[in-house]
């Protein structure tokens, strides 16, 4: 028993007994102070496992005392007694401790200044908090038990071991250094603003004391809560001051001695470097303080020097400048407005000064505008600003909106198109016309596809879009009936996109046409076999195909003018009509002379040619097998083709010199035609027929929109009842504008036709409004 007692007693040389649990205050604080003293200022010596664990022990018998020591300060955090004592004895110790250890640090601190003061007060803070660290664990008795007690009573300003360092640090340290004109702040502003103006500096220094003013912040209704208030006020609020000041004389001076490209660069590269500051040394809550007052001093206070340089930066295609000053203004508000309102102008100019430069000066040339040409210079103005868009501006949807604002504009409103807005549909349907012909020079079908894609582009900008469908629809069906379509693929796929982009009805016809052509195929082969069972092979010298189109799909005008038809094809033309006739019964068909074609073969001349030829060009040719010369009044006579029309087919197949007049109004058959081709196409449009189908077209359309107009004033009366004229006219442009935009007029002219036709009324207490 006493060689254990003796055992526990030892203690290594150098080292002060372990007093017993039984010791007095003073007894027991001395011990505690001189190892406390050890750990705060001799760590990097050691401190064996013996003596820290009796440290703990000498704290802990101390703290479970419960019996008065006799101390010479009774008063402690309150006039207590027993263990609650002990607590305070220790506590109040610890403070006088840390109090007079702080001093001595404040003694030495108070003539340094700058990086001197940064490195000493870093190289003190590590010191300080890791032996703060160690002496919070030699007092996790009195931590767990006597101030949790104090702290759960509601006594304030008592804390955990390692939080009253801090507090005494914060109090005895570093107020007294910052109360000196903010002296640390102030040597970290100094170190930050060197970097700014590109010298190397310890980044890690600045985080270290940066970090101290963090780790200062106390939450009061939680301890243990880290609260950023000593940070802000001591630190971020003069940096940001700081700051704000730096770049606003820095930028001021940049731009009176640079170009504003450059100076674009300057507030980017400055920028990303805050950006980064805030990432290596600073805390991540300074972020957004900072760089919004960085981009109102970098951006916001020159943002009218940049708006106007924009026009120059399009003007000259700058892209990267342009990327710059778009990424910086859209850092704030209402930054990019004005630069959409100048691209949106921008554009529109570009489209009007391209298509003027096309059509040049004379009127006559809109006459003669080459629908390619016309619809690539379109093209050619968006696809340069939709690149510029997508690549300089991402693609933001308020630039997307400006270009598709000013595509508007300049197609629908330009030199070619003057006041009407109906000549960009007509000039599209026919460039998509010319696509969609087996003569397009576009090898592959994917190049055919690419440029119907592009169509559908302008499409999308047309306003008169039935003016378009009018035109589309009056092209395919001369592509169809002629056969000259490049394939029933590209056009299927062209009908997609248009389906697509305005919905099933407005291809509801061109859908229907090509039932037509199929179910016409199909007749022409079962009207064949018919007759090859009922009629000899020599009476079915004549080889004969029909198509049978519906009047209400087909935008087809039967002729005005007689028509003799020519006995050569009479047996076939009566043939065909009675076997429709019992096929279908109570149909009427109408033959549409003027757009029927032929083949003729020659038989007078030494080379066999085959002629191809419209019908009105085959009644005049097929006299020539009876007489060698005629009149114009004979051909008149034979054939009952008007005067005007006859003429222009005279004049054709004279020009092809099939025909010679060697006197006025005499035409003679040419015995020495020659050509370098075998078939050779004399079918060539009239200039009457091709004037007259504008003409046509715009009729048509006009007649059509009274009826949707009148539609759509119906269909609205039916589900409001009750509706004010003003709101009324608004909601049928609001219903038909996808379609076209309908004049006011036009909408209160379909108006008082719905009131005769539809049985509206007008409300006799009220004028403005209109009953159902």
């Amino acid at each position: 028993m006493s060689t254990a007692a003796a055992s526990s007693s030892m203690v290594s040389a150098g080292e002060t007994p372990m007093p017993p649990a039984s010791s007095d205050l003073p007894t027991t604080w001395a011990f505690l102070e001189e190892g406390v003293d050890h750990i705060m200022t001799k760590l990097h010596t050691g401190v064996s496992y013996s003596k820290y664990m009796s440290l703990y022990t000498v704290s802990y018998n101390y703290c479970t005392s419960s019996r008065m020591h006799g101390s010479a300060e009774p008063t402690g955090l309150g006039g207590r007694t027993g263990a609650n004592l002990m607590g305070s004895d220790l506590y109040n110790n610890l403070i006088r401790y840390f109090v007079d250890h702080l001093k001595g640090l404040r003694d030495h601190s108070d003539p340094l200044v700058d990086e001197a003061l940064l490195h000493y007060y870093a190289q003190e803070w590590d010191r300080y908090t890791t032996g703060a660290n160690y002496i919070n664990r030699l007092f996790t008795y009195l931590n767990r038990h006597w101030v949790k007690r104090e702290k759960d009573e509601g006594r304030k300003g008592v804390y955990t071991v390692y939080t009253l360092s801090l507090v005494q640090w914060k109090t005895n340290f570093f107020l007294h250094i910052q109360s000196k004109n903010s002296k640390l702040a102030g040597a970290i502003l100094k170190l930050i603003e060197r970097q700014r103006n590109g010298e190397n500096i310890d980044q890690g220094l600045v985080k270290k004391v940066v970090d101290s003013f963090v780790s200062l912040g106390l939450d009061e209704a939680d301890s243990n809560k880290a609260s950023l208030e000593v940070y802000r006020e001591h630190l971020e609020g003069p940096f940001i001051i700081a700051t704000e000041r730096y770049y606003k004389q820095e930028s001021d001076a940049f731009l009176a001695e640079n170009s504003v490209s450059e100076y674009l660069k300057k507030a980017e590269e400055r920028l990303r470097e805050e950006e980064d500051r805030v990432e290596r040394f600073l805390n991540t809550h300074t972020r957004k303080t900072l760089i919004t007052r960085c981009e109102h001093v970098l951006i916001r206070e020159h943002s009218e020097i940049m708006w106007e340089e924009f026009q120059k930066l399009l003007d000259y295609d700058k892209d990267e400048d342009l990327q710059r000053m778009y990424a910086l203004l859209a850092r704030i508000p209402e930054g990019l407005e004005p630069l959409r309102k100048k691209f949106e102008e921008h554009v529109k100019q570009a489209g009007l000064a391209a298509v003027s430069k096309l059509v040049g000066d004379g009127a006559s040339a809109v006459d003669t505008l080459d629908p390619k040409a016309y619809v690539d210079a379109l093209l050619e103005v968006h696809k340069k600003n939709q690149e510029t868009v997508n690549r300089s501006f991402k693609g933001e949807a308020g630039f997307v909106a400006s270009l598709d604002k000013a595509c508007r504009e300049f197609v629908n409103r330009n030199a070619a198109t003057g006041t009407s807005t109906t000549k960009s549909p007509e000039l599209l349907a026919k460039h998509a016309d010319a696509l969609l012909r087996k003569s397009n020079k576009l090898s592959e079908e994917g190049d055919l596809e690419e440029a119907l894609n592009q169509v559908m582009v302008l499409f999308k900008y047309i306003e008169d879009k039935d003016v378009f469908q009018t035109f589309y629809t009056t092209k395919l069906s001369k592509r169809l009936i002629h056969g000259v379509s490049a394939s029933d693929e590209s056009e299927a796929s062209m009908i997609s996109k248009l389906k697509e982009a305005c919905g099933f009805e407005y291809t509801n016809k061109l859908q229907r046409m090509f039932t037509d052509m199929s179910l016409s195929k199909d007749l022409t082969d079962q009207f064949k076999e018919r007759m090859q069972t009922t009629h000899d092979a020599a009476e079915l010298e004549v080889t004969f195909s029909v198509m049978v189109l519906g009047t209400n799909f087909w935008p087809l005008n039967a002729p005005t003018n007689e028509y003799t038809i020519p006995r050569e094809i009479q047996p076939t033309y009566d043939r065909f009509t009675r076997y429709y006739g019992a096929k279908h019964s109570g149909r009427k068909l109408t033959w549409l002379w003027n757009y029927s074609k032929n083949e003729l073969r020659t038989n007078y001349l030494n080379q066999k040619y085959i002629l191809m030829t419209s019908s009105y060009q085959m009644a005049v040719l097929v006299q020539y097998n009876d007489h060698d010369t005629l009149s114009f009044e004979e051909i008149v006579t034979a054939t009952a083709i008007s005067k005007e029309i006859l003429r222009q087919v005279l004049g054709l197949l004279t020009k092809a010199k099939i025909l010679v007049s060697e006197e006025k109004d005499q035409y003679d058959l040419n015995p020495g035609f020659k050509s370098k081709k075998i078939r050779v196409n004399l079918n060539q449009p009239i200039k009457a027929e091709v004037k007259a189908e504008s003409t046509d077209v715009l009729k048509t359309v006009d007649e059509d929109r009274k009826y949707v107009i009148q539609a759509t004033i119906v269909r609205i009366m039916k589900a409001r009842k009750t509706m004010k004229n003003q709101p009324l006219i608004q909601e049928v442009i609001s219903q038909i504008s996808q379609r076209f935009l309908p004049k006011i007029p036009d909408i209160k002219k379909g108006r008082s036709c719905c009131f005769l036709c539809f049985a509206l009324q007008t409300n006799t207490h009220s004028r403005q409004s209109i009953h159902c």
